[in-house]
Order: structure tokens, then sequence, then C-alpha cells
């Protein structure tokens, strides 16, 4: 399986950014993704996961509410869409993917992508 993050950038506190994460290969073994993050000096943490029919979602409490994790299985693309960012989400963001349903622990993610830089200016 073959991950590829995009959409970071820099953005304004209070903005928005709509990260995606397109996915290739044998995908269909892995139904579940996740975002996670790591800032600097920070070990990498869960930020929202969804399962294979999309009807079930996860979220971190530190974004809950403002954070939206979506999947297009025509595309085999997942995205999540951030509003209300703060200088807190500032991180590089990565995309992964799992057979476990729900996953939210790093050691159930066997293939990642390479990351994306979200930084928020306050």
């Amino acid at each position: 399986v073959q991950l590829q993050a995009s959409g970071g950038g820099l953005v304004q506190a209070g903005g928005s950014l709509r990260l995606s994460c397109a996915a290739s290969g044998r995908t269909f073994a892995y139904p579940g993704t996740g975002w996670f993050r790591q800032a600097p000096g920070k070990e990498r943490e869960f930020v929202a996961a969804i399962g294979w029919s999309g009807g079930s979602t996860y979220y971190a409490d530190s974004v809950k509410g403002r954070f939206t994790i979506s999947k297009d299985y025509a595309k085999d693309t997942a995205y999540l869409q951030m509003n209300s960012l703060k200088p807190e989400d500032t991180a590089v963001y990565y995309c992964a993917v799992s057979r476990r349903l729900p996953a939210t622990l790093r050691h159930e993610y066997p293939y990642w992508g390479q990351g994306t830089q979200v930084t928020v200016s306050s």
C-alpha cells in the first residue's frame, strides 16, 4: 500500500485547510484510514480515523468539532477538513491505513504516508 498526503500549508489562526491522502495498492485489505500529527519535540499523536463504510469516525478530543474526516471510496482518497485552526495544531500531519476498526494507536497502522506540514500562525 502506498499513501500520498498533501494539502498542508501556512494559514492564520481561525483559518481552514483540507488535507488529502491518496491510497494505492491493496487498499481493500486495510479498511481503516487515520490521521496523526507530530509537532516538533513531541510524540506522534492520533487525530482522526474513519472506517470502511465511512459511517464510523473517531476524533481526538483536541480536534472534535473542528476537524472532519471523510473518504471518497471511488477515488480511494481520504480527507481531513480542518476548521478553526489554532497555533497548537501546527505539526506534520500523516495519514495511515489499518486493518483494525477503530484504530487510534500508532502500532495499529502498518502503512504510512510521507507527511504534510501544517503551520498555523497566531
